[in-house]
């Protein structure tokens, strides 16, 4: 069985494969989102836990959370469920998962470091790489760079080199979003401008109303009274 490692403080990432069925034996019988420790995998994982996150069988059909069996079953699938996409909207569609329980059928276990532990292992908890892109949301770039409402975002926008051979280097940035510019407090003034003209408009509307009603009324009570023998 293949082992997929992530650890998410460096962004790192490794498949081991493990032979020895010994090792593998802890894993066995636990649900996925279940945390166990790693010390039978080897010497340099003594004080390591890891999370189990998933994984796929021999024929490739993944695990799904919520589904309590060893086999592989065919649920009826729709919008927000995982292991499924939706091509068209309302669409359902009836597919082979597997159950979230570990066994010796699968070909890839996903697992996710929780807790590190006295050793580094090479290619793993060693290295760091780096995220390829920096947020995109004006709030989100203020809590990254500890700004101040005064500071402008625009200028901490993390930026991405575009190198090519033989051409000038130039960078790209994404546009920040829910940015606050004189435009955009403009375009919030004229709103609520045009919302309390509708108000005003409304209310002297039902003035002119509640005015003629009480008129009509008045004539028909008087109408009423000259009837009247």
């Amino acid at each position: 069985m293949k082992l997929n490692v992530s650890f998410p403080a460096t962004g790192c990432q490794k498949l081991i494969e493990v032979d020895d069925e010994r090792k593998l034996r802890t894993f066995y019988e636990k649900r996925m989102a279940t945390e166990v420790a790693a010390d039978a995998l080897g010497e340099e994982w003594k004080g390591y836990v890891v999370r189990i996150s998933g994984g796929n069988d021999k024929q490739g059909f993944p695990m799904k959370q919520g589904v309590l069996t060893h086999g592989r079953v065919r649920l009826l699938l729709s919008k927000g469920h995982s292991c499924y996409r939706p091509r068209r909207t309302g669409e359902r569609k009836r597919k082979s998962v597997r159950g979230c329980i570990v066994d010796a059928n699968l070909s890839v276990l996903n697992l996710v470091i929780v807790k590190k532990g006295e050793k580094d292992i090479p290619g793993l908890t060693d290295t760091t790489v780096p995220r390829r892109l920096g947020p995109k949301r004006a709030s989100r770039i203020r809590k990254l760079f500890n700004l101040s409402k005064e500071d402008d975002v625009r200028q901490y926008v993390v930026r991405k080199p575009l190198n090519k051979d033989g051409k000038k280097p130039r960078t790209k940035a994404p546009k920040i979003q829910r940015l606050v510019t004189p435009r955009v407090l403009q375009h919030k003034r004229r709103r609520i401008a045009l919302k309390k003209q509708r108000t005003k408009k409304n209310k002297e509307e039902a003035a002119e109303y509640a005015k003629l009603l009480a008129k009509r009324m008045k004539e028909g009570k008087e109408r009423n009274i000259w009837s009247t023998p």
